[in-house]
């Protein structure tokens, strides 16, 4: 899925400690390679966008879930000076703005980026003199870098949707499609276009790898026909990465398509709906009453602590009752 911050619309009350979060969060993340703290802030930036009130100090963040004592501290200084001494230093520094420029290009990561800086390409005028040096995915991320930061209207997915499932359907009627991610949410826009498909007879245990390839390139080929896909990033044996388009009036973006087995769909489309910090609560939920879930399966854990044989799901609300979680619909799932 393509790079996206935490949510932080301009609607929301603590828009700018959203942001602030969200800068230290890719600081972290893109620079230091501090994974807890980028998870730290990131955590903190999704609580803060879904709190209904602006925050008035840092004892009063704290009683959110996942504020602890020092980010409260920097809320509170931001609160008090409208700026934060860490973050002021961060993007003082060229080369951490150089990093986290380059790594919002698709498929540039903080190794990368790191590298490209030392060799002195700070900007993208500098990536676009040297596409020698990036791969086949960095450099379709660079070519639709301004397209692929843009968010997408629910319209304009709604359309998309449109195309990708008449395009399957003619190839066989009984393909099932969903988009999932903050489209399925609910939400107004996205930042990317997370698509599944499956077919009732593709299951983990009948298919070999030759046919999955050739049902997912089909698929592919088909939405290439029509002219959806525009240019393909990676294409393997069961995930599509890509750009698509809806027309010339439209600006290309970001689209992935996974074909996952019927057995493991409702996981799949649980796990890829989210957010994340509901999916979180939903595993750590699973494990205390002793099942093991993911994006593929949910399976017991027996005496031994070793997951058994998967169980057996036809809607993602088989999967809240077996782990007896009160069922949310998808637009609930924000938090």
């Amino acid at each position: 899925m393509s790079k996206r911050k935490a949510p932080s619309s301009a609607d929301n009350p603590n828009h700018d400690l959203c942001e602030l979060f969200n800068e230290l969060a890719d600081y972290e993340k893109n620079v230091t390679r501090d994974i807890f703290k980028h998870n730290a802030y990131r955590k903190a930036a999704t609580v803060l966008a879904l709190h209904p009130t602006g925050i008035k100090s840092g004892d009063e963040a704290k009683q959110l879930k996942g504020i602890g004592d020092k980010i409260s501290k920097k809320i509170d200084e931001f609160l008090a000076t409208g700026k934060l001494k860490k973050l002021e230093s961060i993007n003082s520094d060229s080369k951490n703005t150089a990093i986290n420029l380059l790594t919002r290009v698709s498929g540039i990561g903080p190794a990368k980026a790191y590298t490209l800086v030392n060799e002195g390409i700070t900007t993208l005028e500098d990536l676009r003199k040297h596409t020698d040096k990036l791969t086949h995915h960095q450099n379709i991320g660079l070519k639709y870098f301004e397209d692929f930061e843009k968010k997408i209207p629910r319209e304009e997915i709604e359309q998309i949707e449109k195309i990708i499932i008449k395009a399957v359907k003619e190839l066989d009627p009984k393909f099932v499609v969903t988009i999932c991610g903050s489209y399925r949410r609910g939400k107004p826009e996205s930042g990317d276009i997370d698509t599944l498909i499956t077919l009732p007879s593709f299951t983990s245990d009948k298919v070999d790898k030759k046919q999955k390839n050739k049902m997912l390139g089909n698929i592919v080929t088909a939405l290439e026909k029509c002219g959806l896909i525009t240019d393909t990033l990676s294409l393997g044996e069961t995930k599509f990465m890509g750009a698509c388009k809806v027309d010339s009036d439209h600006p290309t973006r970001r689209l992935d398509i996974r074909f996952t087995p019927h057995d493991q769909y409702y996981c799949s489309i649980l796990y890829f709906t989210g957010s994340d910090m509901f999916n979180k609560a939903m595993r750590a939920h699973a494990l205390e009453n002793g099942f093991t879930l993911n994006e593929y399966t949910l399976r017991p854990i027996g005496s031994t602590g070793v997951p058994g044989e998967s169980v057996d799901v036809s809607s993602e609300k088989d999967i809240f009752d077996f782990i007896d979680y009160p069922y949310r619909e998808p637009k609930d799932r924000n938090n």
